[in-house]
């Protein structure tokens, strides 16, 4: 009798395992998430150079249907950051992006402080799921939460107080709370019902784990690194991913949560938008009327360029023509260059109205006597030898004696008006300068 005893509980106690592990894979759930952080202003790629053509907002809104489309659970969150902090130029553009981002339907897009550079009520001219956890009005939401099929999660965002561009003005502009009371309050009601917390801040890791109630947050989207995705890593209980910027891929992030416990396991793969990669269909009409307002903007603005023009201003610029009477030899190397047919490449890809572009494909755009439209200057389209030399105007008055405007600059310099790193990525002075070198 004893004997039998022994099966018995034996038997009692792998059932007893079993149901257990069935307990444990009930509550466990499986998440993906498409991330990205700082588009920073990019709202197409620049087509000008091979490796600088990648990523763009109407590949990204692709890219993110056919995810979709393979999986209807998937959740769409973005760090925020989307406008440049530049010149007052980039209002339109700007504009521009929140709706293309409104059409791309994010689930959640954290506020960062760029992005209110021009205001709140430019961010409020579209319908965009903004959420800034301590923001003192109520603009924008405090949480979000989101719901796909049988899973949940909420979004949470945390704007930096020190970091407010309002501290420099006079007078009471506090805008957001400083304490992040409410955030911890909020993000663990949410953990203790037992859905997935999100929280996304411009902190760094080490500022984030200092500053911010991580002890409830399950995945935290950090301060973005440039371009790049690094592999996400677990901090104590927090699961952190840094997305990269610039709008060149997305981070996709397989996770498995259970409640009570966290984020247990993860799979992350970061996915590239090239050329290889369609543009959205569906976002043709936004893309169509960005391209008219820039071009009509364009229109207006060199209307009183035209008119100084005709003043009797006179223009700092000579263009090549006054330049290869006294260097034949170095123009007619020049002539062979790609430089030389510059404002024709962005006239190919119906890019000549857009000043973004123009800027670095002709001579002394937006300056002083600088290069207006093809009607009016077209000895300045291109890329000339002023625009690696400086203005040339004196410098051929003179027969050689007055210095040209970069006299004192370095040819890398020259170079590095235009090759940017986020242009022309690959760029290397050594090997690039040896195709022009005159």
């Amino acid at each position: 009798m004893k004997n039998a005893k022994v099966p018995l509980l034996h038997c009692l106690f792998v059932l007893l395992v079993m149901m257990c592990a069935l307990q444990v894979q009930a509550s466990s759930v499986e998440y993906t998430l498409i991330y990205s952080g700082n588009l920073d202003g990019e709202l197409e790629p620049c087509g000008c150079s091979i490796e600088g053509n990648s990523g763009g907002i109407m590949r990204r809104a692709q890219k993110l249907d056919e995810l979709r489309e393979e999986n209807p659970q998937t959740f769409a969150l973005s760090a925020g950051g989307l406008i440049n902090n530049g010149l007052l130029e980039e209002r339109l553009k700007s504009g521009y992006i929140f709706d293309g981002y409104a059409q791309i339907g994010y689930d959640a897009v954290a506020l960062q402080w760029a992005d209110i550079r021009y205001g709140v009520e430019l961010t409020q001219r579209e319908t965009m799921p903004w959420v800034a956890s301590n923001w003192r009005g109520g603009q924008y939401e405090m949480s979000r939460v989101v719901k796909r099929g049988d899973k949940a999660l909420v979004f949470f965002s945390w704007l930096a107080p020190e970091a407010s561009p309002y501290r420099a003005m006079r007078g009471d502009h506090q805008v957001v709370v400083d304490s992040t009371d409410n955030l911890s309050n909020g993000l663990k009601e949410a953990q203790e019902s037992g859905l997935l917390t999100v929280l996304a801040s411009t902190y760094s890791i080490d500022e984030a784990q200092r500053l911010l109630p991580l002890e409830y947050v399950d995945v935290l989207i950090a301060k973005s690194a440039y371009e790049e995705y690094p592999e996400p890593k677990m901090v104590d209980d927090t699961l952190v991913l840094q997305p990269g910027s610039r709008g060149l891929r997305l981070g996709k992030l397989d996770i498995e949560f259970v409640v009570g416990e966290g984020v247990t396991g993860w799979h992350h793969d970061v996915i590239s938008l090239p050329p290889a990669v369609n543009n959205a269909p569906r976002l043709e009409s936004w893309y169509q009327a960005y391209n008219d307002a820039v071009a009509e903007a364009y229109q207006a603005s060199i209307v009183a360029k035209r008119e100084a023009r005709k003043s009797g201003v006179v223009s700092p610029y000579v263009g090549e023509n006054a330049c290869k009477s006294c260097h034949t030899a170095e123009h007619t190397l020049y002539k062979k260059t790609r430089h030389a047919k510059a404002f024709s490449t962005l006239e190919r890809v119906n890019k000549a109205f857009d000043p973004e572009c123009i800027a670095c494909h002709s001579v002394g755009f937006d300056k002083k006597g600088g290069f207006i439209d093809v009607e009016s200057t077209k000895h300045l389209k291109n890329v000339q030898c002023e625009s690696c030399h400086g203005a040339g105007r004196e410098h051929a008055k003179s027969a050689g004696q007055a210095p040209l405007g970069y006299q004192n600059w370095q040819p890398e310099q020259m170079c590095g008006q235009c090759h940017t790193q986020p242009h022309s990525p690959k760029f290397d002075f050594k090997r690039y300068v040896t195709k022009i070198r005159h």
